[in-house]
């Protein structure tokens, strides 16, 4: 009781309540508004899904009606019909195939026919449908055949029936129409014609304006009785208004709620059918029922919201130390941007100013420390551009000391003149990372000059770069790496004079720079290690890449700095058959045609 008479307590009870009673009045006046909303949109869905099934109808009818009109147009059919009984026996035999056939051509001219069938005034039928019968239904005195014979001409919509018409072995749902047929020249009566179709397609027509699981949709004739029904409960008969729609106009829908039902109907005008759409009270109330859940939802999670709002302002008021309480937890959090501001007495507004200050400088100790790697990372990659095989320089001060010793001066010349002009490219990185395909090319002929002279004519090498590359940027020196590996390990090893070709393709968006020798190869465990490390390139440490294979640093290095520089969708790869050879390529973004990287 006693926290009850206390600020907190009665601030939080106040509050509270206040914040209680808002939500309940807002919340109803919301849920009144959302069952309106819902019983409107439902409304408008239904009257456009049965408008919409009408006007499906009204096409559908027109193709049927096109079937039946093509058969009394075609002049060779009538034709036929007429001379039938008047031929002889093998003549009626041709004549009734070629009758066949029309009715043929008809029959798959729609994949939804079941049956076309003409019935001549003698009685002779003529049939082409999906049975294999050998057997006619019988059809004189039949309701449906009567209401043909009524037909002048026009089209008479028989509706839906169980199993076929006329054909005893097709035992499923038709959709049965049809209409006398007349011969053009004198325009007298020379038979009918009866089509079946698949009633599926009505039946998946008619599913078109259903708007829930018990929505029922019926199509009545023009005398009211009822063609077909997409929910055979009988109890939706109650649920329609007697006598209505009436005679509804056309390219209209009436809307009418009755007997805890929404009801709609609309006209279809080929064939004086009315469809209508019967929806419970009860399956709409689905959507209002997940709107009251959603509601219910909505209204725990506001009265916890309230409770807890509650909570803080009433405990804000009391202790003016829980905001520098929470501040503190953010900071164990790691949220160093915040800083507390009260005004209070001066022991508290000491300390907060003190905790302000350690948050600022653990921010900026922060700061540093993420700067420092940073140029760390810098750094790292710096170190791998200026890295160098030592093997390379041993090798050559080894044949500067013979060739000294045999006073073969003019070569001698040559050759410290490239290996100076090699050690002064490779040693300036202050002016960029990156440089042209054509200085690049320059620094690989003095490379080559060196390899030359000290291999003694046992490597040949070609550089066949396009004129339209040698302004392309590339990363500094990525060539001499990958030259040196196949002299070291794929040629000088050889026998046999060596041949080292250098040279530039484009595939789709890449620009591929390719160094192949035709040396003794690579192993093929070698290969696979390989391979897999440069796969793996962006992830390895130097260390891990030394403990694998020393063979293949110089190429991680250059296919490391690539991948640094483009991306992961360029760098080195390497392919290589045992005693044939080595290729190895790599690949940059095209440049555009100022020079840069697309």
């Amino acid at each position: 009781m006693k926290s009850y008479n206390s600020i907190h307590g009665r601030l939080f009870m106040i509050f509270l309540f206040s914040m209680l009673g808002l939500l309940l009045i807002v919340s109803l006046v919301y849920y009144q508004r959302a069952t309106e909303q819902i019983r409107e949109k439902v409304s408008v869905v239904a009257e456009k899904n049965i408008s919409q099934t009408a006007g499906l109808f009204d096409l559908m009818l027109k193709g049927y009606d096109g079937v039946t009109k093509s058969l009394n147009s075609n002049n060779e059919l009538m034709r036929l019909l007429r001379v039938h009984k008047s031929v002889n026996s093998v003549e009626a035999v041709n004549i009734e195939r070629r009758i066949t056939d029309i009715l043929g051509v008809v029959f798959y001219s729609r994949n939804d026919i079941v049956g076309i069938h003409v019935i001549t005034n003698e009685g002779t039928v003529f049939s082409f449908d999906r049975s294999i019968r050998t057997e006619t239904l019988e059809f004189a005195g039949q309701s449906w055949f009567s209401e043909l014979k009524k037909s002048t001409g026009e089209m008479k919509w028989l509706g839906v029936y169980p199993k076929s018409l006329m054909s005893s072995d097709i035992d499923r749902s038709i959709f049965a129409f049809g209409r006398q047929l007349f011969e053009l020249s004198s325009l007298k009566p020379i038979g009918l014609v009866l089509v079946e179709t698949d009633a599926s397609a009505i039946v998946s027509a008619l599913s078109n304006a259903s708007l829930a699981p018990g929505s029922s949709v019926i199509i009545r004739g023009a005398e009211g009785e009822e063609i077909i029904r997409t929910n055979k409960a009988k109890e939706d008969q109650s649920l329609i208004p007697p006598n209505w729609p009436g005679d509804i106009k056309p390219n209209t829908v009436a809307v009418r709620e009755w007997n805890q039902a929404l009801v709609t109907a609309a006209r279809i005008n080929m064939a004086h059918w009315t469809v209508i759409g019967v929806t419970p009270d009860r399956e709409l109330k689905l959507e209002v029922k997940e709107t009251q859940q959603f509601l219910l939802t909505v209204i725990i999670v506001l009265v916890l919201a309230a409770t807890v709002v509650a909570t803080f302002v009433s405990r804000s008021f009391s202790s003016p130390f829980k905001r520098l309480i929470q501040q503190m937890k953010q900071v164990e959090l790691g949220n160093f941007n915040g800083k507390v501001h009260v005004d209070s007495y001066d022991e508290l507004n000491v300390l907060v100013g003190s905790f302000n200050r350690m948050v600022y400088q653990m921010d900026e100790l922060i700061e540093r420390t993420k700067l420092a790697s940073i140029s760390e990372k810098n750094a790292q990659l710096q170190a791998l551009q200026s890295q160098v095989n030592p093997h390379f320089l041993f090798n050559t001060l080894d044949m500067i000391y013979w060739m000294l010793d045999e006073r073969e001066n003019d070569r001698l010349g040559k050759v410290i003149l490239a290996l100076s002009q090699m050690f002064r490219y490779s040693s300036d990185w202050q002016e960029a990372s990156r440089v042209k395909l054509r200085t690049e090319l320059d620094q690989l002929q003095h490379y080559l000059t060196v390899i030359e002279t000290r291999v003694g004519g046992r490597v040949k090498t070609v550089i066949d770069v396009e004129e339209r590359w040698l302004d392309a940027e590339v990363p500094k020196m990525i060539l001499q790496p990958i030259v040196e590996n196949a002299v070291k390990y794929g040629l000088e090893p050889l026998s046999r004079q060596g041949l080292l070709q250098v040279y530039s393709r484009q595939i789709e968006d890449r620009l591929e720079i390719v160094v192949q020798d035709d040396g003794q190869g690579i192993h093929e465990e070698v290969l696979a290690q390989l391979s897999r490390l440069l796969t793996d390139t962006p992830v390895l440490e130097p260390d891990q890449v030394e403990a694998s294979t020393r063979r293949g640093i110089g190429l991680l290095n250059v296919h490391r700095r690539i991948r640094l520089m483009y991306g992961d969708h360029y760098g080195i790869r390497v392919e290589s058959v045992r005693n044939r050879g080595t290729t190895v390529i790599a690949s940059f973004p095209i440049p555009d045609k100022e020079g840069q990287e697309a």
